[in-house]
Parts: structure tokens; sequence; C-alpha cells
């Protein structure tokens, strides 16, 4: 499982409670959720789609709902007085490195194509504090899980009571633009948004179900991958769930060879692969500007319709990099990285 340092609820106890204490944890949980995302998809776009189809759909499926917790804690931190900061080069982790807040020695995250070992980094990001069925290691004393960090925010709102909620609510993404949102009001609804979180991530002590949504908790959907069949209902069993339904394989040769952490080694000045990875990052980063903007404000159809149209621009172009377009023998994987001026509209060398 991740760890986090314990440092990051500090503010969440005791007479140190305050709204912005609060504020500042619903920060670093924007900025973890996030740090998932560009590992999660860099694994999906090195997925051949005909070949790995379901594996590509689970991992899709999790992307997703780690936006909805984007969403979620960027509502929150709004109905505090908060306002999400996501559109700055801080904002985007660097890899090889740690998730933010984790503790550096117990996991380095890479951006690396789909494997099982790249699966086992996903088990260990979304295995919960007790996994069904699994025996979980003790957290080091001077270490939280990410469930336990979300639940010292959840406490710590209860403290600061409905008093502290901005009247009337303001800038709050609403069901109507993504489903499953929950607009924050009080402490309930707060609460409400922060179990969302939890249980999409790591299910109940009781079941792997999520309780919004109609499928398992992502740790256990990506186990799915590792045990090579569906997880179903399983009666009579303790507890009652089974990875025995349809077959879930994962074909080797499905995977384009993109390159692991490419921001480590650079690609040449010049060349049709740093014009396309600057294409991508400036994609990725017009992304960022338009999220800060539907998460401070702009809650509109079109601002949203921008962010949904700038999400199928980077599947587009990350695909057609990884496929080799235009020229098939070099791939190139795209690096995740600030980029706020759009490159330069000049044809690149081959």
């Amino acid at each position: 499982m991740i760890l986090l340092k314990r440092s990051m609820i500090e503010g969440l106890q005791g007479p140190a409670i305050t709204p912005q204490s609060v504020c500042d944890s619903l920060q670093s949980a924007i900025e973890l959720e996030h740090a998932t995302i560009p590992v999660y998809l860099y694994a999906l776009y090195s997925l051949d789609a005909d070949l790995n189809a379901e594996i590509a759909e689970v991992i899709e499926s999790v992307v997703i709902e780690e936006m909805l917790h984007m969403t979620l804690a960027s509502n929150v931190l709004n109905a505090l007085g908060g306002s999400p900061q996501i559109d700055g080069p801080s904002f985007i982790p660097s890899y090889p490195g740690p998730l933010p807040g984790g503790v550096d020695s117990d996991l380095t995250v890479n951006l690396a194509p789909f494997s099982m070992i790249q699966l086992e980094t996903f088990l260990q990001i979304e295995q919960p504090e007790d996994p069904l069925n699994i025996k979980a290691l003790a957290a080091p004393d001077d270490s939280i899980t990410i469930g336990e960090f979300y639940t010292a925010i959840s406490d710590a709102i209860a403290v600061l009571g409905n008093g502290a909620f901005v009247n009337p609510p303001r800038n709050q993404v609403g069901p109507d633009l993504m489903r499953e949102s929950v607009v924050v009001v009080n402490v309930a609804t707060a609460q409400q948004a922060i179990t969302t979180i939890i249980e999409q991530g790591e299910g109940t002590t009781t079941s792997p179900e999520e309780v919004v949504g109609d499928g398992y908790a992502h740790y256990y959907r990506f186990m799915q991958i590792k045990k090579g069949h569906l997880l179903v209902p399983a009666p009579g069993s303790n507890p009652p769930w089974a990875y025995a339904g349809a077959p879930l394989t994962f074909n080797p040769a499905g995977v384009y060879n993109l390159p692991v952490n490419p921001a480590l080694s650079p690609y040449p000045p010049g060349s049709a692969q740093a014009f396309a990875n600057d294409n991508f990052n400036y994609a990725y980063t017009s992304l960022l500007f338009a999220l800060h903007a539907l998460f401070n404000g702009d809650s509109s159809q079109a601002r949203f319709n921008r962010a949904i149209g700038l999400m199928m621009s980077l599947k587009g172009q990350a695909k057609a990099m990884a496929a080799g377009i235009p020229n098939p023998a070099v791939v190139t994987g795209p690096s995740f990285q600030y980029q706020p001026v759009n490159p330069q509209d000049v044809a690149p060398s081959s």
C-alpha cells in the first residue's frame, strides 16, 4: 500500500484544525489524485486496444474515477472557501519519483508501458489498509495510508462544523456535468464526497464493490488482471467473491515499446519525437488550465466540453506516437511535462 507522511495530517488534529489547514490538506489530496493519472494513462496508451482491449478498459475506467476524485476534492475545497491550484508547473509530479506526500522509501513511481511489473505498482497505489483475503503489513508509526489521510480530513471537517462552509455554495461541479459528483454545501455532503473517494479506491472492509458506482473498487479491478479472471460473486465463500469469472488475459505482444520515464532522456531537439512530445505536453498543460478554470468558477458546459475535447486529443496524440506515426521505426512516449507555450508550427526533421 502507499504510505504517506504522517505530517500530512498534523493540521487535521486537535486545536490545529482550521478551515485553512483542511484546505491545505485538500489541495494535497487533489495533487495526490492527479499524480496517478499520468501513470495510468501512460500504461493505457501503450496498449494495443485490439490485443488487450479488456485490460485497456479496466485502466480507463480507473482514470475516469480518478478524475471524479479530483473533482470531489475540489468541490469540498471550494465549499470551505479555498481555491484549487492545478495550473502551475509545481502541480505536475516528476517521474520517476514518489507520489505527493509519499514516504520516499516506500514506492518509486515510473512512467512505463503496461506490464505485470507495472501492474504491481498500480496495486500498491490502490491497496487498502486491509484488503479482503490479504494480510496487510502494518504501517510504520510515522506513516499513514491514503484512506487514513482522507478519513482524517473527513473527521476534521466534522470538527469545523457547518459554519465553516461558504453560503451560498461556490464553484461546484455537479452531477449535471460529471456523473456521481456531489455538490458540497455542508459537513454531510463533504463527508459524502470523501466517502466516495475512499470507497471507489479501496472498497469497504466487507466488500470489494463500490458503494457509489456499479463496479469494483480500483484495487480489485486491477487484481483481476493479476489473477487472470474477472471477479464475480461466489455465494458460500468467505468473503463471497472469487476471481473465477471469464478470463482476463494479458497479451505481451500487444504493448507498444514506449520508453520508460521519457523525461530522463529528452528527445533530440528539432526531431519528430520532440515535436510530437511538445505538442502532447501543450495539450496536457492546456487541459490543466481548463480544469483549473472549471474548478474555480467557470463550471459551464462549454468549459467542461473544452476539457473533454483536450482529453480526447491527448489520447489520439499518444496513440499516434506509440504506433510510430509518421515514422513506424520511431516510437515516442509522452513525458507529461509543463508546456504552456504552443510549439512553433514548423516541420520537424525526421
